[in-house]
């Protein structure tokens, strides 16, 4: 009987360190309630959800202890806990939700200590796999928060370390300390904020991982909606394609509560850009940021 790939496989596939997955994976950011806080709307398509990424071939699941706040995780480990063998699960600390909406700084060296533990426990793990620092804090050294992550990950509680809303001076501090295997920031192709960054890590075999890959630009929905009809596709999935074939080294995230979305997401990792469209996505200029 005739077998095919998990859909995610059609991606191709980016190293994490010493761990390899498929290079479409799922942010669970949209799997808690309005404002990213409280619980899902509707928890039983939640569980569907994230059980149906992993039968798709998603092997990378993108969180954060903030998400809820830790509703992301403990619905993550409620829907597919004990994990597949090749799953990785990476989440993050440093920055706390308060309310919906609302985002407060803290990654100060107790903080974070207590945030891994914290996330340990709830997604069932002796050791997590990928653990962010979720953005720099401005009122604590950043050398502090990474000595603290530093030290977790000698501890045998972090495997790799990571970063996410960071600048090429975070990412190259951070190198110093340690070995850095991703990076998460902003990025699609109406917002190039960080294309120097991405090709630094490109250059340096540190996955790129970008979220928002929609951006918020009029200009650019109108180009991506006028692409999409053409190739029979949604404009997210042409989204998704540019970022995938924008480098080898990104690793997209997009995020639903909703399996039927789910399916279409992942559907992108086989869609091939014809050149011409791939060349004028990849020319867009987009405006500045403060004009968006």
């Amino acid at each position: 009987m005739a077998t095919t790939a998990p859909a995610a496989a059609a991606a191709g596939e980016v190293h994490l360190g010493d761990l390899t997955v498929h290079r479409l994976g799922f942010g669970a950011m949209r799997l808690t309630g309005p404002g990213v806080w409280g619980p899902p709307k509707d928890k039983p398509a939640a569980l569907a959800t994230l059980r149906r990424a992993v039968e798709l071939g998603v092997n990378f699941i993108d969180t954060a202890d903030s998400y809820g706040p830790n509703v992301s995780e403990e619905l993550i480990a409620e829907a597919l806990h004990p994990y597949p063998k090749d799953l990785v699960i990476a989440t993050k600390g440093g920055w706390e939700r308060v309310g919906p909406g609302q985002w407060v700084h803290n990654a100060s060296p107790k903080h974070l200590e207590d945030a891994v533990h914290g996330s340990l426990r709830r997604l069932h793990l002796d050791t997590i796999a990928v653990y962010q620092l979720h953005v720099p804090d401005p009122a604590v050294s950043f050398d502090a928060s990474m000595d603290t992550l530093v030290r977790l990950k000698e501890q045998g509680k972090i495997r790799h370390l990571a970063l996410s809303n960071v600048t090429l001076e975070h990412l190259q501090r951070a190198l110093k300390k340690a070995p850095i295997v991703s990076v998460q920031n902003r990025y699609s192709f109406a917002d190039r904020e960080w294309d120097f960054l991405l090709d630094f890590c490109e250059k340096n075999g540190i996955a790129f991982i970008p979220w928002a890959p929609l951006g918020q630009n009029r200009a650019a929905n109108e180009m991506l909606d006028r692409f999409a009809k053409d190739l029979h596709a949604s404009p997210l999935q042409v989204a998704l394609a540019w970022l995938l074939r924008r480098s080898p080294v990104t690793l997209p995230i997009p995020g639903t509560g909703n399996p039927q979305h789910l399916e279409e997401n992942v559907a992108a990792a086989a869609l091939q850009l014809p050149d011409a469209v791939f060349k004028q996505l990849d020319a867009f200029d987009p405006p500045p940021a403060s004009l968006r």
